[in-house]
């Protein structure tokens, strides 16, 4: 396959040199054999793959994304798929599978809105150690994932209109290169510019309103 891709664009065989190719492909090999111990590809055929979904909620929230399988059985249930090629979170980790989680409910309600069907599992395939993460998630509770969605997008508008950026320290703050600008570390934060759209902002805002 990568012999494919080089004679389609010989641009990418200069961007590495043989060390880099030889650990890219190697890191594939290791993918690739993950993959293939958790499923046969022969075995389904996907409807879709990098599917992009745009759906607009109550009030006047825009949500894109690509998906990156959609399965449908023969019944018409939908299995929504994602790869991940870390690892998948031990259980002490709790956070970081809320945090895939919160991106599969992110595709299953723009599903639900557009083709008004509720995915029956959500399965996130972590293809580093070949582990599977499966849920099935409850209407009622993808209603609800859609109104947190839009409180966050209020809360967002906000903090663009007003400049009110709360710090949030967290383990990520050592690879932060603007701690001297941060309240967290004592700095203080430059003056703020405002949002490049304001009207954007106004205009979402005002369907916010209408809408509450």
């Amino acid at each position: 396959m990568w012999n494919q891709m080089i004679a389609a664009e010989r641009d990418l065989d200069g961007e590495l040199d043989a060390k880099q190719r030889t650990q890219l492909l190697d890191e594939a090999r290791t993918l690739l054999s993950g993959y293939y111990r958790l499923e046969d590809p022969t075995r389904f055929n996907p409807q879709s793959c990098e599917q992009r979904v745009e759906v607009e909620l109550a009030d006047g929230l825009l949500l894109r994304g690509f998906i990156d399988r959609i399965d449908v059985a023969a019944t018409g249930e939908l299995r929504v798929v994602d790869y991940k090629t870390g690892k998948a979170p031990p259980a002490a980790q709790a956070l970081a599978e809320f945090k895939a989680m919160f991106q599969m409910k992110f595709y299953a309600l723009t599903l639900l809105h557009s083709r008004g069907v509720l995915p029956a599992r959500l399965r996130l395939i972590y293809l580093a150690d070949s582990q599977l993460l499966d849920y099935a998630p409850d209407r009622d509770e993808l209603l609800r994932f859609g109104k947190t969605l839009m409180a966050i997008w209020r809360t967002i508008q906000f903090s663009g209109e007003t400049g009110d950026f709360r710090p949030n320290p967290s383990r990520l703050c050592g690879w932060c290169p603007h701690q001297e600008h941060c309240p967290a570390f004592g700095g203080t934060p430059p003056p703020y510019p405002g949002w490049p759209d304001h009207s954007h902002t106004e205009a979402v805002s005002r369907l916010t309103e209408s809408a509450a």
